[in-house]
């Protein structure tokens, strides 16, 4: 039964607003209505109220999300107390090993990027506060899929799409399930060079008093540095041991 609180008109004015992305920074108005299957008229009157709004700006044809979006996800941050006294941990977890600490959450396939302490660049892509990388294809990821019930997790697999980033990548849906359900079981992830070439991470989740899965914490590294049986040996009880002081602070 729908909703009857449901309110469409809001629901198509966030659509609109998650169109803006690195690859596709500006839309004219056509390509938003296309890209959220609304009528001209009506994404005109979104993007119209938007741009009143000041959370998107109008240069010419070109429609481009505003500073003051970012009140929106910074708001999100002010609530998640954890964040904060997390990073000194990370720092420190970070200035041990001289590796790059990441702290992300699960938002449906993605694995999003809350709190990061590098140790130089590792990927080809920078990762900041807000970045999203494929949740099967990371081991902040996988370690929090590992938390959804069986259904749950095929539901989120069959909706990904696959792509083979690398030779190493995991494509096939059952072997993915099976890792995903084998990293659940031994309480950590890691991840060989599946989404990049030369990287390798570790990730163990942060959980709440309840034992619900709140966020991940990982350890990345290059595949010249460091061996997967090094990240188990001398990665893995720190990362569990701060990922259990960051775990502690969650009510």
């Amino acid at each position: 039964m729908a909703d009857k609180e449901f309110m469409t008109t809001l629901a198509k004015g966030f659509a609109v607003l998650s169109l803006f992305s690195r690859e596709r920074p500006s839309l004219t108005l056509s390509e938003a209505a296309a890209a959220a299957d609304l009528s001209r008229a009506t994404a005109r009157r979104i993007l119209r109220t938007l741009t009143n709004l000041s959370y998107v700006e109008q240069q010419g044809r070109q429609f481009s999300l505003a500073p003051e979006i970012l009140k929106l996800g910074f708001s999100y941050l002010a609530t998640q107390n954890w964040i904060e006294r997390a990073r000194p941990l990370m720092k420190e977890l970070s200035d041990r090993f001289r590796e790059s600490c990441s702290a992300a959450i699960l938002q449906g396939t993605d694995a999003v990027y809350v709190a990061r302490v590098p140790a130089g660049r590792i990927m080809s892509v920078a990762i900041s506060i807000g970045t999203r990388l494929p949740a099967f294809h990371t081991s902040i990821g996988r370690v929090q899929l590992g938390f959804l019930d069986d259904d749950e997790i095929w539901r989120r697999l069959r909706s990904f799409r696959m792509e083979a980033y690398t030779p190493s990548t995991i494509i096939d849906m059952q072997a993915l399930f099976e890792r995903i359900r084998d990293d659940r079981a031994q309480g950590f992830s890691i991840l060989d060079e599946e989404l990049e070439r030369g990287l390798r991470s570790i990730a163990v989740p942060i959980v709440d008093r309840s034992g619900q899965v709140v966020a991940a914490l990982n350890l990345s590294t290059h595949s010249t540095r460091t061996t997967r049986n090094e990240m188990r040996e001398r990665f893995l009880p720190a990362l569990r041991e701060t990922a259990a002081l960051v775990s502690a602070t969650i009510a």
